[in-house]
């Protein structure tokens, strides 16, 4: 069996292909499949000539997503989808499916339609370059702790306790007791760097907060690694050296994916220069346009944004009916798909930019009325990052908005050494981490002014007493990063099966 992805070592030759129809067009003579195995997808030609009138007639049969077998020669055209075309000389139908629920130009469908059929719908085109994203970060990220000398570990998915002192925890009940689905792997990483040195967690955790927003899920997998020995400064430095291997990778080894996806991949590639690092502090003063970046004014930038997607509708909408009137007056079928198609996805075009222009007055308020000492929301994020083109670190927060664990900034208690790191362009957070508090006796204090049980968190005040040393860490969303490199308006197409407010758990 020859996989699609290899087809560039067969030139020329005869392969046995095995795999699923994923759209078919016929002519009198002629069947043009296009045909997918998980690798890739390519076309397939079935011509009557080759095949023999009875064998033809089968292939008539064919409907989308049958599976099925072909011996065939493997053509480079460049015209084609994948770059290579399977000319086939005799067939093998496995299954002839029925009638598939979901189109071949799946945005046709509504976002409920497509998430209730998770399971048909993980087979499209873009969800399979989805999921190919996904697992290259994946690899990557272990490839980069790897090579650095970290020892992966495992935190416990049932704890005693919140991490961060937050109610939104599922509960469950541990033999009569009281237990929570872990929220982060962190405090346990904690630990386990006092053991080991450099540690990485990476898990599946849990948040119960009814946001049902483009950036909440309600399991989502965590990356938390933590170093001993680590201040602020090398925090950042390792944040901003990892996101770089990781997005390199990608756009090194997923390039037919992005480009299935439609990525820019211009902005990813803006990773590699030094990312922005500037303190909560100036940080609300761009946001309020009170103080510009390499001469852009945060809020000018939200106006040209919206003057932008205002003139964008009108031109998409001129195209539109262009393409209709060409229709009207008579096109070949094949011209006729091709205009329906790029009048598809100019309608979903126009939806986001009349999101746009619905949202951005609102972003405009709201960052001009930011009041010093709050975090940022989603669009205050959005807001901020627009004036600069790589990921930006965001640093030294005020003490009051963030976790107890998180160390004082010196001589100044009403911030703290935290960090998050923005991705441009609107995704927002990707990234939070921190110096953690060495000392023992803010710990303890921060600890009873979170209103948190220093009975609880006796363990994890244990490691202040036996062998205190400097050290910090992170957590990387992965469903986050996997959205932004892809390009994608929501989480619920980062991860295979969703589980989210105000979604069943089916699929």
């Amino acid at each position: 069996m020859h996989y699609i992805e290899d087809f560039s070592k067969y030139e020329g030759q005869e392969i046995t292909f095995k795999g699923w129809v994923a759209n078919k067009r016929e002519s009198k003579t002629n069947i043009f499949l296009v045909v997918r195995d998980g690798t890739g997808f390519c076309q397939a030609v079935l011509s009557l000539d080759v095949l023999g009138e009875e064998t033809f007639e089968v292939a008539k049969s064919l409907t989308r997503e049958t599976s099925l077998e072909i011996v065939g020669n493997v053509v480079k055209d460049e015209r084609q989808i994948g770059g290579y075309e399977l000319q086939a000389s005799s067939i093998k139908v496995h299954h002839i499916a029925k009638e598939y629920p979901i189109k071949y130009l799946e945005q046709e469908h509504g976002v409920k339609f497509l998430a209730d059929h998770r399971h048909l719908w993980l087979r499209s085109r873009r969800q399979w370059a989805i999921m190919r994203v996904r697992n290259e970060i994946i690899m990557s990220i272990h490839d980069f702790f790897q090579q650095n000398g970290f020892v992966q570990t495992d935190a416990p998915l049932l704890t005693g306790n919140a991490c961060e002192g937050t109610t939104d925890l599922f509960e469950t009940d541990f033999f009569g007791v009281p237990a929570y689905l872990s929220q982060s792997g962190q405090l346990y990483a904690e630990a386990m760097a006092m053991a080991l040195g450099k540690v990485y967690t990476f898990g599946p955790t849990f948040r119960s907060e009814k946001s049902d927003t483009p950036r909440h899920l309600s399991e989502f997998w965590m990356i938390e690694p933590e170093m001993a020995f680590y201040d602020l400064d090398m925090d950042m430095d390792l944040i901003e050296a990892f996101i770089k291997h990781v997005i390199n990778r990608v756009l090194k080894n997923r390039k037919v994916e992005l480009d299935t996806l439609g990525r820019d991949v211009s902005k990813l590639e803006n990773v590699n220069q030094d990312f922005p690092r500037i303190t909560y502090t100036e940080a609300v003063k761009v946001l309020q346009g009170k103080s510009e970046v390499n001469g852009r004014n945060a809020i000018t930038v939200q106006e040209e944004d919206l003057a932008a997607a205002k003139q964008a509708i009108v031109d998409l909408t001129a195209t539109i009916e262009a393409n209709e009137k060409e229709m009207k007056a008579g096109v070949k079928k094949g011209k006729r798909n091709y205009l329906t198609a790029q009048n598809d996805k100019f309608k979903q075009e126009i939806k986001v930019h009349e999101e746009s222009i619905r949202n951005i007055p609102k972003w405009i308020a709201s960052a001009q009325n930011f009041k010093d000492g709050e975090d940022f929301g989603g669009s205050d994020e959005t807001v901020l990052t627009r004036v600069f083109d790589a990921p930006v670190m965001v640093y030294n927060w005020p003490t009051k908005i963030k976790a107890f664990y998180m160390k004082e900034v010196e001589g100044d208690p009403n911030f703290v050494k935290g960090v998050d790191l923005l991705a441009p362009d609107g995704y927002g957070e990707i990234v939070g981490g921190s110096e953690r508090e060495s000392d023992l006796e803010i710990l303890s204090r921060k600890i009873k002014e979170h209103d948190l049980s220093l009975d609880d968190f006796q363990w994890y005040v244990d490691l202040r007493i036996f062998g205190s040393v400097p050290h910090s860490g992170f957590g990387l969303g992965l469903e986050r990063i996997v959205r932004w490199v892809c390009g994608l308006n929501h989480l619920r197409e980062t991860i295979p099966f969703q589980r989210r407010y105000g979604r069943k758990l089916v699929p």
